[in-house]
């Protein structure tokens, strides 16, 4: 057996006993990053039932919207988290807690799910705004049980989230998290408001992204360590880290949303674009070429249609500016910028676990 063969097989079983790893091991083993799956493989082994117990929780609020008597809201939340995403969230949560020596208690595992049910919530409503079809692979819950009923799914869960938070008896963390779903909320209306506007504005797209994406990130890594903890200091770095690490992955999905098979021909991206969703790849090729500009006005106001435009020679033009190479180096420089705020955090394989991750994010392709 070679040891290509050897690593495969490591992975798949690893895989097989362990489904939580799934998706961030598959990706990076997919996209050729066979020595970051290991080291994922690892950081699954050394943590232990830790992210079991996240999963069991989990799997409890799936339970309770499938059971008989539940009502529309929980059955249409109930579709999305039995569809598990990356987990990169709750695991910044169980990590920032390592940090200070703290492992998995009742208070580091209601924060850790708490951040997946309020990004969980978020993906309900976006949804709705953005009339999706598809989440995770499959329908969309707004498609399956209706607009109304996922907008009720996802206040559900900011609920069981608040209310998780508020079981670990630290008001602090309760009123942080308000103010980071207030910022979420901001954020998307902020969107919203841009929605039929072609408005190529870099300052915006930031503002947008660190609400929407950013600020959850910085308050996982944040409350792991203040459960821990861990002095203000620290807490800070998290924060920042979590800042750095929101952006990077928000900017490599804007990558994979142009590189996707499904949207070579340029009509999801493009639909996103009408509403007015702009993306860094979009803002960058627009400073780079003025007739990109130019069609994506026109595309936006309605002035013409997606039939009047050559997609795929748009994405092509798009491509030539070397705006996706921009955003890539982009996302590693804020991959830099976390790493080395992570050598001011205290040594050992909380803060390398921590890098894992970090890496993970920026490297994955999709």
């Amino acid at each position: 057996m070679t040891e290509k063969t050897q690593t495969i097989t490591a992975i798949n079983n690893a895989i097989a006993e362990h489904p939580v790893l799934e998706p961030l091991t598959e990706v990076s083993y997919q996209s050729g990053n066979d020595e970051l799956a290991e080291r994922l493989i690892e950081l699954r082994a050394w943590l232990g039932d830790d992210l079991s117990d996240l999963e069991a929780l989990i799997g409890d609020f799936t339970q309770q919207g499938q059971a008989a008597d539940s009502h529309l809201g929980w059955q249409a939340a109930s579709h999305l988290l039995e569809r598990p995403g990356k987990r990169i969230r709750p695991m910044c949560v169980l990590l920032a807690a390592r940090l200070g020596g703290l492992e998995m208690t009742e208070a580091v595992r209601n924060v850790a799910v708490s951040c997946e049910m309020v990004h969980a919530a978020t993906l309900l409503h976006d949804d709705v705004i953005d009339e999706g079809t598809e989440r995770r692979g499959a329908t969309a819950s707004r498609v399956v049980y209706g607009n109304s009923a996922s907008i009720l799914a996802g206040d559900q869960l900011f609920v069981e989230a608040l209310r998780l938070v508020e079981e670990t008896g630290h008001s602090t963390l309760l009123s942080s998290l308000l103010g980071v779903i207030s910022e979420m909320i901001a954020a998307e209306a902020l969107q919203l408001k841009k929605r039929g506007h072609f408005d190529p504005d870099k300052k915006a797209y930031l503002d947008v992204l660190h609400g929407k994406t950013a600020a959850l990130f910085r308050w996982g890594l944040k409350a792991g360590g203040k459960l821990a903890g861990l002095p203000a200091e620290s807490l800070e770095i998290l924060g920042k880290i979590g800042v750095n690490l929101g952006i990077a992955f928000q900017l490599v999905d804007d990558i994979i949303d142009l590189e996707e098979e499904s949207v070579l021909t340029g009509k999801d991206a493009l639909a996103d674009l009408r509403q007015g969703k702009m993306t860094w790849p979009f803002l960058v090729a627009c400073e780079a070429d003025k007739s990109i500009e130019g069609d994506m006005k026109d595309l936006v106001s309605g002035e013409k249609s997606l039939k009047d435009v050559d997609l795929n020679q748009l994405i092509q033009r798009i491509h030539a500016t070397g705006a996706v190479e921009a955003t890539r180096r982009f996302a590693r420089q804020q991959g830099d910028e976390a790493d080395k705020l992570l050598a001011k955090l205290p040594e050992g394989r909380a803060r390398d676990a921590l890098k894992v991750v970090i890496k993970t994010a920026i490297k994955r392709a999709r």
